[in-house]
């Protein structure tokens, strides 16, 4: 994987370049995305992320933020991180089902610039297929809160060009009944970054969605790697060899190669009965 040409366009001479390179996911399952060689290279850069993904960005020369929720988590990761990498580690506590976090977030960003954002604010609200009205009020509300984030990050820290990767998730592609708010927050997700990417294109910022199916990690309770369940190293890896690819992309081959029979067997459904989201919920039906 070459990953310095994957991230050329970042290398403008008329442009100076980010103080900050981060990478922002929210929760643990977010894979790790590795920086280009000449970022790794300087000590200067920084990378805004939750959790254990930050030993392997540390070990690549990078400072390193941690949000998330638990204080006591960030303040064992951070410290962990300091001592194996003797990279400089700065913490922001946030609970994403609270709509009061947002002022603490960017007084806490002040005077960093973003090079590389990639951001993954949501949560699977239901690991088993739940009704619509069976899930609790938080849960919808961490789903729904990620433009006012992404609007914070966006206006603070992009300055001339930046690039931004949005998780989505391949269940934001076709309706999911039982996951239906993760479903269509995923599928907000990509619009959105679609939509940001037509406007800002011209500035030189570059926003990606990546909506990947299957990676082991907490969310699906570490499901056995396989050709298609791919780890969260793996994923990501792969993942960043389609940066410059446009403005989505499915993250793997693996991946881009399902999505193609899926919408094939959707179109040969699509006038009888059993189109995909029918099957699953019969299926789950007949399970419950």
């Amino acid at each position: 994987m070459v990953l310095t040409s994957s991230l050329h366009w970042m290398q403008d001479p008329h442009l100076s370049p980010p103080q900050t390179l981060g990478l922002v996911p929210v929760l643990p399952h977010c894979p790790i995305l590795l920086p280009s060689a000449q970022a790794a290279s300087e000590p200067q850069h920084s990378v805004l992320l939750n959790g254990g993904t930050g030993f392997t960005l540390a070990k690549h020369g990078l400072n390193v933020v941690l949000i998330s929720r638990s204080l006591k988590n960030l303040e064992k990761v951070a410290l962990e991180i300091e001592q194996t990498t003797k990279r400089t580690v700065k913490i922001i506590q946030a609970d994403f089902t609270d709509n009061d976090i947002y002022e603490n977030i960017e007084e806490n960003l002040q005077g960093l610039e973003i090079g590389i954002l990639v951001n993954n604010v949501g949560m699977l609200p239901n690991r088993f297929p739940c009704h619509f009205l069976n899930i609790p009020d938080k849960d919808e509300h961490i789903n729904l809160v990620y433009a006012k984030y992404l609007k914070i990050i966006f206006i603070l820290h992009f300055r001339k060009k930046g690039l931004i990767l949005n998780l989505s998730s391949a269940i934001g592609t076709f309706p999911c009944p039982l996951y239906a708010i993760y479903s269509a927050s995923k599928a907000f997700v990509y619009t959105f970054s679609k939509a940001l990417q037509v406007e800002y294109k011209s500035k030189g910022i570059v926003i990606q969605a990546v909506t990947p199916f299957a990676v082991s990690t907490p969310m699906i309770m570490h499901k056995q790697p396989n050709v298609i369940t791919k780890t969260a190293e793996e994923f990501a890896q792969e993942s960043l060899r389609y940066v410059t690819f446009g403005d989505e992309t499915f993250g793997c081959l693996a991946h881009e190669i399902l999505v193609i029979t899926s919408y094939e067997f959707e179109l040969a459904y699509k006038n009888i009965v059993l189109s995909p989201s029918t099957v699953f919920l019969n299926c789950v039906n007949l399970k419950m």
